[in-house]
C-alpha cells in the first residue's frame, strides 16, 4: 500500500498483498492484470491482458471474497470497478456494510439489490431495510465505474452502547449523488462479520460473478466533533 494525497492506495498494482481470503482460503483466483474488457465470445466473462494495474477475480468470475489486513473507520473511499454482462458483486465497508455493485444498465426499477444501493440486512430469513439509489447512473458492462463514497462509522460509549449507527453520509456514482445521510442500524447482508465495531476491513466481493478493480483509495477521516 503506498499513501498519496488521494488517500492510501489499497492495491499495489502488481499482485495481492495486503489483501486476504474470508474465511482463510489457503486459495483464490483473483490476479492483478493490464487491462480488462467484455470477452467478445462471450460477454458474461472478462477477457485481460498481462500487466499491472488493475486487480480481477479470476478467469471463472467466483472466487473467495478478499478484505483487507488493515482496518478503517471513518473514511473517504474512491473506487472503480468493471463488470461483465449481467454480474455482481460489492464494496463492504468494515466488512458489514455493503453498497451493490451490479450489471443495472437500462435497468429502470430501482431497489437495494441494485448498482448503487445500500444493500439490506437479512433477518428471519427476510430482507430488512435497504435504500435503493437515487437514480440509476450505470454505464454498459465492459465500463469502468466510481463510486466515491464517505463513511462513518458507529459510535459507542465507554460501556459498549452504541450511540450512534453507521452512516453513508454520502455516496457519488459516476458523478452523480445517489446517497446522502443514509443509516445503516445493523449489518447488511453477507457481511463478513456479523457484529459491529469502530472499525473494520474493506471487503470486495468475489463469488458472485466477473469483476475488476482499480484505483482504490481510502482516506481515514478525523472523528466528528461532539
Amino acid at each position: 500500500m503506498s499513501q498519496s494525497e488521494n488517500g492510501i492506495n489499497l492495491f499495489n498494482g502488481k499482485n495481492m498483498d495486503g489483501w486476504l481470503a474470508r474465511g482463510g482460503a489457503p486459495q483464490h483466483e483473483w490476479d492483478a492484470a493490464g487491462g480488462v474488457a467484455l470477452n467478445p465470445d462471450d460477454p458474461k466473462r472478462l477477457a485481460t491482458t498481462t500487466g499491472d494495474g488493475i486487480f480481477y477475480n479470476g478467469p471463472t468470475g467466483r472466487t473467495a471474497d478478499i478484505y483487507t489486513a488493515a482496518a478503517y473507520g471513518d473514511c473517504e473511499l474512491h473506487v472503480e470497478f468493471l463488470v461483465s454482462q449481467g454480474s455482481n458483486s460489492g464494496v463492504y465497508l468494515m466488512g458489514r456494510y455493503e453498497i451493490q455493485i451490479l450489471d443495472s444498465w437500462g435497468e429502470t426499477e430501482l431497489s437495494y439489490g441494485s448498482c448503487g444501493g445500500v444493500y439490506c440486512r437479512w433477518i428471519d430469513n427476510k430482507p430488512v431495510d435497504g435504500v435503493p439509489p437515487r437514480g440509476n447512473a450505470s454505464k454498459p458492462p465492459g465500463e469502468w465505474q466510481t463510486y466515491d463514497i464517505t463513511f462513518r462509522a458507529p459510535k459507542f460509549d465507554a460501556d459498549g452502547n452504541k450511540t450512534a449507527n453507521a452512516t453513508f453520509v454520502k455516496i457519488v456514482w459516476n458523478g452523480q449523488v445517489v446517497h446522502e445521510d443514509v443509516e445503516v442500524v445493523g449489518c447488511t447482508r453477507g457481511a463478513m462479520i456479523e457484529d459491529e465495531a469502530t472499525t473494520g476491513p474493506l471487503m470486495l466481493q468475489g463469488d458472485h460473478g466477473p469483476v475488476a478493480y482499480r484505483n482504490v483509495f481510502l482516506k481515514r477521516l478525523p472523528p466528528l466533533r461532539s
